[in-house]
């Protein structure tokens, strides 16, 4: 997953610290760059992503694509893991609907951020095969943590990651 999110341009996201939300917060403030800017948790069976990722756009943390994955208790034919992931793009920063609280605001069509994973993971070279699963992912409407409104067609795309050599 590393090498792979690396090649297609997208960072490994840090941890969330002290540190990382001041740096965050002043990327954001002094519209300079974060690369590897903090998410948020995001929860699925009771626990935070194990992995995220984030690809800047602008100067700034307030505007960036990013997903997180978590590794599932299952695994594909070939034995390798099977991921889920969830992905957005943060459209700027602003107070939640629900708590009030500072926080990113996403964009509602998380399908195009779905697409665009997929799209530079191919054009990396990084994936060997793609495949869509309709109708099973989330509701079609819906808000998020913050309150931000989102939509979704509903399906699940499968991007199979390449093997590593093996010489």
């Amino acid at each position: 997953m590393l090498r792979a999110f690396a090649s297609a341009g997208w960072d490994p996201a840090d941890k969330i610290t002290l540190r990382t939300s001041a740096e965050i917060g002043l990327s954001v403030v002094l519209d300079r760059p974060d690369l590897d800017a903090p998410v948020s948790a995001l929860l699925f069976e009771g626990r935070k992503q194990d992995l995220a990722f984030e690809r800047a756009v602008g100067k700034s943390a307030d505007e960036r694509h990013h997903v997180r994955f978590w590794l599932t208790r299952s695994t594909g034919a070939d034995g390798r893991p099977l991921w889920l992931g969830s992905a957005s793009f943060d459209r700027g920063v602003g107070f939640s609907h629900d708590t009030g609280q500072i926080t990113h605001h996403i964009a509602p069509d998380v399908d195009a951020d779905r697409d665009l994973i997929i799209a530079d993971l191919q054009k990396a070279g990084q994936l060997s095969s793609t495949y869509e699963i309709p109708g099973i992912g989330a509701p079609k409407t819906g808000r998020n943590g913050g309150g931000d409104p989102y939509f979704s067609d509903g399906k699940a795309m499968i991007g199979v990651l390449r093997g590593l050599a093996t010489s």
